[in-house]
């Protein structure tokens, strides 16, 4: 038996990436950065005419093709996706039973189209890889966002910085700086996951993640900075569980200290807070709108007025002039996630939502104790939950942020397989050799007795004088 037979090479858990990997690494990364719409300033310039808007409609085509093409590449894994992710797939067909009685049927059934093709990109994503090459898959295309914004807020302040509105404040590739910050803020947290999953590619990855952090403090976004530090908290939370029990229970009182501590802060001293976030009572306004909104779902709690349709009706009578009139400007969204499914899907598509939303966080907060894509997806979870209550992020089509909620649920139910055991090389069995022992034996000191003075010896020759 040769030596290579007895002791093999080490087993290699993970095969080497193929073309086909790379492929779809690439159609993940573009997926990403379409639905960033960070493209989006430099095409419209911030006009929203009717050939502008188609446009921008045809611009999200490709990101659609790319999730064909991660569909055609594993489809059966696709499916397993789907079939692991019912609620997702009941919330897209609620939007598409609400065509039946929105106020606008034509628009909800274009966005709910266009809804359908996103949901099912996120799910392609999130089933195609493993925890470690996701995180590096979004980590590189906030990488490509960071170093995009910085270039242009340098090199070209004209047009990635504010002039009117905030002068100075650094806005990138987006409309206004909140946007830079907000997605800045997702993009930490993607970027520093990926460091922490890849270790042997954490010196590319933190300086990346320190650029993030940059942006946000160029972006002047209290918001953001907040959302921001969310996020690095739940960093630090996934450390600690994973440390041993003794920083596990550690780590369970710090969440419920903070819980307590914020709940408190809501509730006496709000002011404070909003002052140091640089917030008025009315929360730039949003309180308005959530007041105007309410009003209109008590007229339709049950159904809702229609996927996509509550904020495109020109009418002067319909729901938009309505909270328009309410609220004292013109919105083109609820500012909350939750009520925002209420208003178009009503109390149905609200419960959905909120079970598919409960459901990821549960599987969520399993993987703090069993697996390490924790890193990614606990704090950006932190980060989007706090984003649901200010801005409607849930259930939204051709928008980067539902995209990475969806592959993240998706990946939560589609853990990664574990890695099997290298085989153990047999232990060679040595030839057993000739022991030399100077022990004597028993029966030699049987005849050595009968050797003795006074006693007949037994058998022929003489014992050596040694064993005497």
């Amino acid at each position: 038996m040769t030596a290579q037979a007895l002791y093999p090479a080490p087993h290699r858990p993970l095969e080497r990436a193929t073309a086909v990997d790379a492929v779809a690494f690439a159609a993940a990364v573009g997926i990403i950065l379409v639905f960033s719409q960070a493209w989006l300033t430099a095409l419209t310039g911030g006009a929203t005419t009717p050939e502008i808007s188609g446009l921008v409609r045809a611009m999200f085509f490709p990101a659609y093709a790319l999730g064909l093409v991660l569909l055609a590449l594993e489809p059966l894994q696709g499916a397993r996706a789907a079939v692991r992710q019912p609620l997702a797939i009941l919330l897209v067909w609620i939007a598409a039973a609400s065509m039946l009685w929105s106020v606008d049927p034509s628009e909800t059934l274009r966005r709910t189209v266009a809804l359908c093709l996103t949901t099912l990109c996120g799910l392609l994503v999130g089933a195609r890889f493993r925890w470690a090459t996701l995180a590096e898959a979004l980590a590189t295309a906030f990488a490509i966002l960071a170093v995009g914004s910085f270039l242009v807020g340098l090199f070209v302040p004209s047009f990635g910085r504010m002039e009117n509105l905030f002068p100075g404040a650094w806005r990138g590739f987006w409309i206004e700086k909140n946007l830079l910050g907000g997605n800045m803020a997702i993009g930490f947290t993607m970027i520093a996951a990926a460091a922490l999953l890849r270790p042997k590619r954490a010196l590319l990855w933190w300086p990346l993640a320190g650029l993030a952090l940059l942006l946000i403090l160029l972006s002047t976004s209290k918001t953001a900075l907040l959302a921001c530090a969310v996020g690095v908290s739940g960093l630090v939370l996934v450390g600690l569980m994973r440390r041993g029990p003794s920083t596990r229970v550690a780590a369970i009182y710090g969440v419920a200290t903070a819980a307590a501590l914020g709940a408190m802060i809501a509730l006496f001293a709000a002011d404070v807070a909003l002052a140091i976030l640089g917030k008025d009572a009315t929360l730039t306004g949003r309180t308005k709108i959530w007041a105007a909104v309410t009003r209109q779902i008590t007229q339709h709690p049950w159904l809702g007025l229609g996927y996509g349709a509550p904020w495109t009706d020109p009418s002067p009578w319909g729901p938009a002039a309505e909270i328009a009139k309410e609220a004292g400007f013109r919105a083109s969204h609820a500012h909350s996630s939750w009520l925002e499914q209420w208003l178009s899907l009503g109390i149905g598509g609200l419960l959905v939502w909120t079970a598919y939303f409960l459901e990821t966080w549960v599987r969520a907060v399993r993987a703090l104790f069993t697996d390490k894509g924790a890193y990614l997806v606990v704090p950006f979870l932190l980060v989007f939950t706090l984003t649901t209550l200010t801005e409607s992020v849930a259930v939204i089509y051709n928008d980067m942020r539902w995209v990475i909620f969806v592959a993240l649920a998706a990946k939560l139910a589609l853990p990664d397989k574990a890695a099997p055991r290298p085989p153990v090389a047999p232990r060679r069995r040595r030839p057993s050799a000739t022991v030399t022992t100077s022990a004597v034996p028993a029966s030699a000191w049987s005849r050595r007795r009968s050797n003795a003075p006074g006693s007949q010896p037994q058998g022929e020759g003489v014992w050596p004088t040694s064993w005497v």
